[in-house]
């Protein structure tokens, strides 16, 4: 079963003055409990905020809503700003562990703006890091990375160290779900050594439960049980209900993974029983696709059915695509197995759809890796640069102080020193100068490598770059054929080399007839054409590079033969169409292109063929004038989510064909 990226936040919630994780509305029965009249008073109240936790960490949320919202009015007639943070802050976090986050960020926003009337800045730090926890959970990557710097910086001011640990945990889980195993692991053995330090019991059941998955992905199965039986024994002892459902639903999972049904199930079914009795809506929905995988797996169809459809169900209230996805998908097995026909196949398509949005969200993870990097680097020279500019404060009063005892001591000494500092300080000026310059450069050259130039210029003068839209542009995609089996033929240093030698004469090909590169993902090279200036030859310059990498690959696997060295055979599809193009992100950009072009584009290459180049006939019929290209004709081709569209195969000319040796020859790498 695949993974739920998602989970992974219930391991890193835990704050000192609140924790966001779970899901559920609120319904109005905790307005109808009947609560015994108490006098108002700060004593009162801060008694009734203390009940309320220990419900919240017995999982009784119904019972701790009511007395939150208690204390809250009694804080809020005493004009008590404190206690009216703490409350809004627990009431926050009850929402989100019944899952309603848009309730739950509302009340941290009002928890941060309370604490910021009386300047609290641990309060505040604790409410950045909660609001950077809803956004985490909704996919929101830069957004959660936004408060958790604001976080940081706040606590590393006021030293709480309980907080960064727990905001350095919450980095950890952004590594995790863009799958950089290693530096995910590093974040938590950082947050285990403060946990450790202080003694926290709740932090250190997180922080077990966090390395068992990093090990459960990376396939360190035993290692993983190690964990998680760790994580579990400390949740029962602290009576942490919410800790015990995550557990128990990781551990079935590991069994799973390995085959061990009953076990799973086990497990699957314990933590169904905890989810249903703290009204953990996620935990319930996700354990009952569990469940039901696994029943379908022991052919109990019928059943598996029932449970699958409850998860769908409640996936479909929470808005969770990948929830939805497997509940679909163990439908349709079902279905399958019982032989409804016409259920498994509405089931396969609807599975199909939403693997389409996250195959859509992997590769926007991809994106967010590098910005994610980016973003680290930054900050690591921010520091460097602060460091540097104490040392130089250093510097100058070192200086100033010898030149006031060269003074003292003769006033010839004094001219000749104040002489010699002035020229040092002169010469640093113009070496630092000439420093700044280089590094002006770079950067220069590095945004015109990243984006294009007018883009860039865009960029630098307003600070930001608005999206816009192209009534026709033509987007060019390309994927090597059987990536798989010839890779593994190759040693990894040889398999980047050629991949590289081969992106390389593509982009001297883009450069040549004036089409923009947009972006490489694995094997796979994406252009466009008639972006971000408009140009009447774009389509037709677009094919002819199409043209030259195609056969460029085939020279470059002549060549390879030779050697006796594997090759690449590679599909290029080229469709036209509108499209809207803009940078991705505030300040970790790329520029990207987006609609429905680009995915029909992405079709038109995958029903291509080794060798050739396949266009779709919208831009056939733009291009079909050109003397210089001939078409083939395929007919109807059945393209995945597009259903069948007429396809040609484009190739030169005859009275072409002698400038295809010399173009090869000059791009030879």
């Amino acid at each position: 079963m695949k993974k739920i990226a998602h989970l992974y936040l219930m391991f890193f919630l835990f704050l000192t003055y609140g924790i966001s994780i779970k899901v559920y509305a609120q319904t109005n029965a905790s307005h109808k409990r009947i609560v015994p009249h108490t006098p108002e008073n700060k004593k009162t109240a801060d008694s009734l905020l203390k009940i309320g936790v220990k419900h919240q960490d017995a999982g009784k949320f119904l019972d701790a809503m009511v007395l939150f919202e208690k204390c809250l009015n009694i804080y809020q007639k005493l004009g008590n700003q404190k206690g009216t943070g703490d409350s809004f802050n627990k009431i926050a976090t009850t929402y989100y562990y019944q899952g309603d986050y848009l309730k739950a960020l509302s009340y941290y926003i009002k928890c941060k703006e309370t604490y910021e009337k009386i300047n609290f800045k641990k309060g505040i730090s604790s409410a950045l890091n909660n609001m950077g926890a809803v956004y985490y959970y909704l996919g929101n990557y830069p957004k959660a990375l936004e408060f958790y710097n604001q976080a940081i910086k706040i606590q590393k001011k006021i030293g709480d160290k309980k907080i960064i640990a727990a905001t350095t945990q919450n980095i950890g889980g952004i590594y995790i779900d863009i799958k950089d195993y290693t530096n995910a692991m590093i974040y938590s053995q950082k947050a285990n050594v403060i946990y450790k330090e202080l003694k926290d019991s709740t932090g250190i059941s997180h922080n077990l439960n966090g390395t068992g998955k990093i090990f459960m992905m990376q396939k360190h199965y035993s290692k993983a049980y190690d964990y998680f039986s760790q994580a579990l024994a400390i949740a029962e002892k602290i009576n942490d209900e919410q800790k015990k459902i995550e557990v128990l639903y990781n551990l079935g999972e590991l069994f799973h993974i390995q085959g061990d049904l009953p076990k799973s199930l086990k497990y699957y079914n314990n933590c169904l029983k905890a989810s249903e009795k703290i009204n953990s809506q996620q935990y319930t929905g996700i354990s009952q696709v569990a469940i039901g995988t696994i029943l379908n797996q022991l052919g109990e169809n019928y059943k598996a059915i029932e449970k699958c459809k409850t998860g769908f169900e409640i996936a479909e209230n929470l808005g969770s695509i990948s929830v939805k996805k497997e509940a679909c998908k163990c439908l349709y097995e079902a279905y399958k197995s019982s032989g409804n026909a016409k259920y498994a196949l509405s089931f396969y398509e609807k599975s199909n759809a939403y693997d389409d949005s996250l195959q859509s969200e992997e590769t926007s993870n991809k994106i967010l890796n590098m910005e994610f990097q980016k973003a680290l680097l930054m900050d690591s020279i921010a520091y460097v640069t602060k460091e540097h500019a104490i040392e130089l404060r250093h510097k100058e009063e070192v200086q100033k102080k010898e030149k006031q005892r060269n003074f003292i001591i003769i006033s010839l000494g004094f001219i000749i020193l104040i002489a010699i500092a002035l020229w040092n300080r002169l010469n640093y000026v113009r070496k630092s100068r000439e420093a700044l310059k280089i590094e002006k450069d770079r950067s220069e050259k590095l945004l015109l490598n990243i984006l294009p130039e007018e883009i860039a210029e865009e960029l630098k003068e307003k600070g930001f770059v608005n999206a816009r839209d192209f009534n026709l542009v033509s987007i060019l995609f390309t994927d090597f054929k059987s990536f798989t089996q010839t890779a593994e033929k190759m040693s990894p240093q040889d398999l980047v080399e050629e991949i590289n030698v081969c992106f390389k004469a593509f982009d001297l090909i883009s450069d040549k007839y004036r089409i923009e590169k947009i972006k490489t993902i694995g094997d796979s090279y994406m252009a466009a054409g008639g972006i971000p200036n408009p140009d009447q030859e774009s389509l037709k310059n677009i094919v002819l590079a199409g043209l030259e990498m195609q056969e460029f690959m085939i020279d470059r696997k002549i060549q390879n033969t030779v050697i006796q060295k594997p090759s690449f055979e590679m599909r290029l599809g080229i469709h036209a169409g509108p499209i809207v193009a803009g940078i991705v992100g505030v300040k970790k950009f790329q520029y990207d292109v987006w609609g429905d072009t680009v995915n029909t584009a992405s079709r038109v290459e995958s029903n291509g063929m080794a060798g050739k180049v396949n266009i779709s006939e919208s831009l056939y019929n733009l291009i079909k004038h050109e003397k210089c290209f001939q078409f083939e004709y395929r007919g109807n081709i059945y393209a995945k989510g597009k259903g069948e569209m007429k396809m040609y195969f484009v190739s030169r000319n005859s009275i072409t064909v002698d400038k295809k040796s010399f173009f090869i020859d000059e791009i030879r790498i």
